[in-house]
């Protein structure tokens, strides 16, 4: 009796198992048929509830495929998104407008973001350049002053390097030995009575000159009757004796340097211009220079030349400066800065500098539509100055550009560019492979 009640017990136990089994499995049926087809739901937005055509709805996980009906997507559990025809997707910011980059974002969104924009203007464009330079000598200023003639070096009047002499300032004393015969030649010539002494008188004043005599000092033989064996040096130009090769009682010989003299009228500036602005600067262009040493005083000046070399160090070229320097204050060695004034470029298209995002490869900036809409665009940009650039291709006059928050809307742009392109490789790899069966209403 017993064992009855534990076979009974037994085959009871296994009859509820098997039946919960069953019931099991057909929830589990259910649940797929009711899955495969796309359940309407009377709170997903249609085209007549925001007055909107429905283009088609979508799965956002997937969306390579399209439903003609809402539901829920047969792929997540989340219902189906609709594209609308103005390119908004559930009031959304990823809109599907007429460029595959441009993106839709509402005006509360654009005040959160902190959007500005700025139209495209033309107008002109001066380029102001800087540059730091030091203080030289005038190479084309420089007097050297030489021997004419063997003598000795009697007096010395000017005993150092880096003196300043004014223009016919006597500088040394010679005596000339050879002088002095060939001035007795022409006063015994000249103290002759006898006819035809005029060609002596000619050849002894030659000689004269070939010793190295100037025609003043001839001259002065010639008026005074006297031995004149004595030559003082002046200065030919007012400026700086920057060397001094003459000391008293030392003999020099014919062409020696004696002195040299470098000139305080005008001054150069070899400034430092780096290589990609030589385009911004031509001999001839105006420029203004100051001096720490000299607060408050500008000089004038134009740029000379631009050195042929580049420093392979620092990449930069040699300006040269011409300042005038009537007073000589500014002197060699000293740090000068210099504004270049460059010619002023007229009736151009001009841009706010901060509107332009610099990718590496390209220049692009963001249009703003009408709609809330924004498209990126790639110009090609030309001189900057004072906050602006020059555009030469891909924009027009009146055209709204972003100038502040323009980079978390490209982000957004190139996000939606690289969704769709990627839908697109995957639709094309859906046609190669088996496709799952899809919801009633749905389309490939």
């Amino acid at each position: 009796m017993k064992n009855k009640n534990i076979l009974l017990t037994a085959g009871l136990v296994a009859i509820g198992m098997l039946t919960g089994f069953g019931l099991y499995r057909l929830g589990i049926s259910q649940g797929m048929k009711a899955s495969a087809t796309p359940q309407t739901n009377t709170a997903t937005p249609t085209a007549g509830a925001n007055d909107k055509k429905v283009l088609y709805w979508h799965d956002p996980m997937v969306p390579t495929q399209k439903f003609d009906h809402p539901g829920k997507s047969p792929f997540m559990d989340m219902q189906l998104v609709p594209d609308y025809a103005d390119g908004d997707s559930n009031g959304g910011n990823d809109g599907n407008g007429d460029n595959e980059n441009s993106v839709s974002i509402s005006s509360r969104v654009q005040q959160n973001l902190g959007i500005r924009t700025a139209q495209v203007v033309k107008g002109n464009l001066s380029l102001a350049l800087a540059a730091v330079g030091s203080v030289a000598y005038n190479e084309r200023e420089v007097a050297l002053v030489q021997a004419r003639s063997n003598g000795f070096i009697e007096k010395l009047y000017v005993r150092a390097a880096l003196d300043r002499v004014k223009k016919g300032q006597a500088l040394a004393e010679l005596y000339v030995p050879d002088w002095v015969a060939a001035q007795e030649e022409f006063l015994t010539a000249k103290r002759m009575q006898t006819s035809g002494i005029d060609g002596l008188l000619e050849a002894a004043k030659q000689r004269m000159r070939l010793v190295g005599m100037s025609d003043e000092q001839i001259h002065l033989v010639e008026t005074s009757g006297k031995l004149h064996p004595r030559i003082t040096i002046t200065a030919p130009v007012g400026g700086v004796i920057t060397e001094l090769s003459a000391r008293e009682g030392m003999t020099v010989m014919t062409g020696a340097p004696m002195f040299r003299i470098n000139g305080m009228a005008t001054i150069w500036v070899n400034a430092d211009v780096p290589e990609n602005s030589l385009a911004q600067i031509r001999p001839g262009n105006t420029v203004e220079a100051s001096t720490p040493s000299l607060p408050g005083t500008t000089f004038k000046g134009k740029v000379s030349a631009i050195l042929p070399q580049v420093d392979m160090t620092t990449r930069t070229l040699k300006a040269r400066i011409e300042l005038n320097n009537p007073s000589g204050q500014l002197v060699a060695g000293m740090f000068a800065t210099i504004k270049f004034n460059s010619d002023a470029h007229n009736d151009i298209l001009l841009i706010p500098t901060e509107a332009i995002i610099q990718t590496g490869t390209r220049s692009v900036v963001m249009i703003a539509q009408d709609n809330g809409k924004f498209m990126p665009v790639d110009v090609e940009t030309g001189m900057e100055a004072n906050g602006q650039t020059e555009i030469r291709k891909g924009l027009q006059v009146g055209q709204k550009l972003v100038v502040s928050g323009q980079f978390l809307v490209d982000s957004e742009a190139s996000l939606k560019a690289t969704t769709t392109r990627m839908s697109d490789a995957s639709a094309n790899a859906a046609m190669t492979t088996t496709v799952p069966a899809l919801p009633s209403g749905a389309k490939k």
